[in-house]
């Protein structure tokens, strides 16, 4: 794939339009706010997802050793130094039939399936898929090609599955040091949106969601600058925003992350804070999780909540704020049963009451 060409942006269904948000840098108005999910926070965010497909497919092959070191210029899969076995060596020509299978097809759904299986054991797959021929382009295509499926909501197990494989190989270029920067700069995270703009509660739907998130949650785990600068011209608050008080705890919890992970960095902080709309929207739905908390503890969100208000707090206009709304149940021992047994969250509620003047619960 070309480093330096971008794909075309794809048609955006339910009026979701990229780079045209309340939160882009030039606006000061504000924004309106079947598959089995993956068993684990852990999970989203690793993009280790179970594959529902049922395994055993057949895979078929489209061309030996040479066209496969070809397609992706000679690269090495894995660790380079020292002499490959019989067995590493089989290995490798597997994955990267397995990529040329990729490109055709006739054989693109068990590939996608089979290199989802395996992303992990190569550290070097990142590279390969991104500069292979046709793979990205691959990838792309079997995105685009559910976008009917969304609006109105027809969306299968099945068509859930397979592009979630795609989204998952997808993350492993997001997350990959030598890709991530191409990955933005082809703007490929604009691709995800329509996904993250769904609001069908159906297994697939929320599979294909947090599949979705799971990737921008790759993006911006490594606190990089370019990463929240490019995420702050697009939609990706608001659309974070609705599925924190809409979806399930996995997709709320990935999704706040990704808010929280925006808000540590300055400009990412500066930005939420610019203007009073954007404060209220963040503040509204952070308001919102913590009255639903009170009836349905989860500490993990919890952790999240407490830590997007101390990070809010270190701004001086939004702290002015948050002492006249920030929410009782923070304030009181509301949430002490739930936080005896973690210290670090317990400091970061003490640190946030401290900063607003409150004088601090015991830690």
């Amino acid at each position: 794939m070309n480093n330096s060409a971008q794909p075309h942006q794809p048609p955006f269904p339910n009026g979701l339009t990229p780079g045209q948000s309340a939160f882009n840098n030039s606006s000061q108005s504000s924004f309106n706010t079947a598959a089995t999910p993956p068993p684990s926070y852990e999970s989203a965010m690793t993009g280790k997802f179970p594959n529902p497909i049922p395994s055993g497919t057949l895979l078929q092959g489209s061309g030996g050793m040479n066209s496969l070191h070809m397609l992706s210029g000679g690269q090495p899969l894995g660790q380079t130094s020292g002499i490959l076995s019989q067995q590493q060596f089989m290995d490798e020509e597997k994955v990267y039939q397995l990529i040329l299978d990729l490109t055709n097809p006739a054989t693109r759904e068990a590939g996608l399936l089979e290199l989802s299986k395996k992303r992990e054991a190569y550290e070097d797959l990142a590279p390969i898929l991104w500069h292979s021929f046709g793979v990205m382009a691959a990838l792309l295509q079997e995105i685009v090609s559910v976008y009917p499926m969304l609006s109105p909501p027809t969306l299968t197990g099945h068509a859930s599955n397979r592009v979630c494989n795609a989204l998952a190989l997808l993350q492993c270029v997001a997350s990959h040091n030598e890709t991530r920067a191409l990955f933005l700069t082809a703007h490929i995270p604009l691709f995800l949106y329509p996904f993250l703009n769904t609001t069908s509660k159906t297994r697939p739907f929320e599979y294909l969601r947090l599949t979705s998130l799971g990737v921008i949650g790759a993006l911006v785990k490594n606190d990089n600058s370019d990463v929240i600068n490019f995420l702050l011209s697009t939609e990706i608050i608001p659309l974070c925003l609705r599925i924190m008080e809409t979806g399930s705890e996995l997709s709320k919890t990935v999704a706040i992350f990704i808010v929280q992970k925006i808000l540590l960095d300055d400009m990412g902080l500066n930005y939420i804070c610019q203007t009073y709309e954007r404060f209220y929207a963040v503040g509204t739905v952070l308001s919102n999780m913590v009255a639903q908390l009170v009836e349905q503890q989860s500490i993990r969100l919890l952790k999240h909540v407490i830590r997007c208000y101390l990070r809010l707090s270190d701004n001086p206009r939004a702290r002015e704020a948050l002492r006249q709304c920030l929410p009782e149940p923070l304030r009181d021992s509301t949430f002490m049963p739930s936080l005896k047994d973690d210290i670090t969250t317990k400091r970061c509620l003490h640190t946030l009451l401290m900063n607003l003047n409150e004088g601090g619960m015991p830690v």
